[in-house]
């Protein structure tokens, strides 16, 4: 590759133990970075000892297999999810009183995240009324305004 394009992602060879993330997406384990801590809500005791509330962080440029304008819809869709200053995603899950749950609720919300974004939005093609629709709604026009005309009270002729 000539010096100063960026390297397509869809080009890096895929490691044997790649997560797959979409239909052709994948992510390497090592470049996925989690981090543990104690999670708030129900679990009793257990929930004050464990630390199962789980943060997945992965880089936008270490998402192979996608297409390079798919990471920039990825980059606007992301939200909160993404921080500015890395360029990191960060999903973060405790709606389960396991790690290894919670682990497998943010692979899942990245997986969703991704797939979204993957195939190109669908063009909106602009379509004239047919004949019919124009009828129905100037029928319904007159009725509307027969009602309304119907309404006023008229003194005895």
């Amino acid at each position: 590759m000539a010096e100063g394009t960026p390297e397509d992602p869809r080009e890096r060879s895929r490691p044997a133990d790649a997560v797959e993330i979409g239909r052709k997406a994948w992510v390497s384990p090592g470049r996925m970075q989690w981090k543990f801590s104690r999670s708030g809500g129900p679990g009793g005791q257990h929930v004050n000892t464990a630390s199962t509330r789980a943060e997945l962080r992965v880089a936008l440029e270490d998402i192979g297999g996608v297409h390079p304008e798919a990471i920039v819809r990825i980059r606007n869709a992301a939200g909160h999810l993404r921080i500015e200053s890395s360029d990191e995603l960060r999903i973060v899950s405790q709606e389960h009183r396991s790690q290894a749950q919670n682990r497998t609720a943010c692979i899942a919300r990245l997986k969703a995240l991704i797939e979204a974004c993957e195939a190109p939005p669908k063009i909106r093609r602009k379509t004239k009324p047919t004949r019919g629709s124009k009828e129905r709604r100037l029928k319904d026009k007159k009725e509307h305004g027969e009602k309304k005309r119907n309404r006023g009270w008229r003194g005895e002729d």
